[in-house]
């Protein structure tokens, strides 16, 4: 894991394995049930970082290390060629993110230039609506200029996708584990194969 290297901890340390492995993780499968938030779910986690690392107890400082790694380790590829078909096919394209700016620090959103290939953004804390309400899909919508029924939403919640489902978007699941048949669903739904 990108966190532990970063912190100088043993592979295993951080037993927690969210949606990795999610029948491991007792506290994902609160989170998928609703007894928790997925806010919750990272608190908890930052709270044992704290603990291990001897670190600040903050979300920046853990996102920090969780989320040190170059570029090119923390953005897929398929998902950087997603995004330059479909802006080459003239399809805006956006990022709809509950917690973007309140996990990571300013320095670390500069260096991922992903986020510069977006044409808009919806982030929760900035634009105070999160996924799944529907006014975070709306405002999306209308940022990128179009319709919510032109959308395609990728997403890795389920709760995020009937959000969408709720409003018209068309959703699509992509597993962490496995995320190529998300993609590849994706640009058939794009025409982009």
């Amino acid at each position: 894991m990108v966190g532990e290297r970063s912190l100088g901890l043993p592979p295993g340390t951080f037993t927690w394995t969210g949606p990795f492995a999610p029948d491991d993780d007792p506290d994902w499968s609160d989170f998928q049930a609703g007894s928790m938030t997925e806010r919750d779910y990272w608190a908890r986690r930052c709270d044992e970082f704290h603990i291990l690392s001897g670190e600040p107890a903050s979300m920046p400082a853990f996102m920090a290390h969780l989320y040190s790694g170059d570029e090119s380790e923390l953005v897929r590829p398929e998902a950087r060629r997603l995004i330059m078909d479909a802006k080459a096919a003239g399809i805006p394209v956006g990022v709809l993110t509950n917690d973007l700016t309140a996990f990571h620090e300013p320095a670390w959103l500069e260096r991922m230039t992903v986020l510069a290939e977006f044409d808009a953004m919806v982030d929760g804390r900035m634009d105070g609506v999160m996924k799944p309400e529907a006014r975070a899909y709306e405002l999306m919508a209308e940022r990128l200029g179009v319709t919510v029924g032109e959308c395609v939403f990728i997403d890795d919640q389920p709760g995020n996708l009937a959000g969408a489902a709720a409003v018209g978007m068309q959703g699509v699941h992509c597993d962490p584990v496995d995320p190529s048949p998300g993609f590849a669903e994706a640009r058939r739904l794009l025409d982009l194969d």
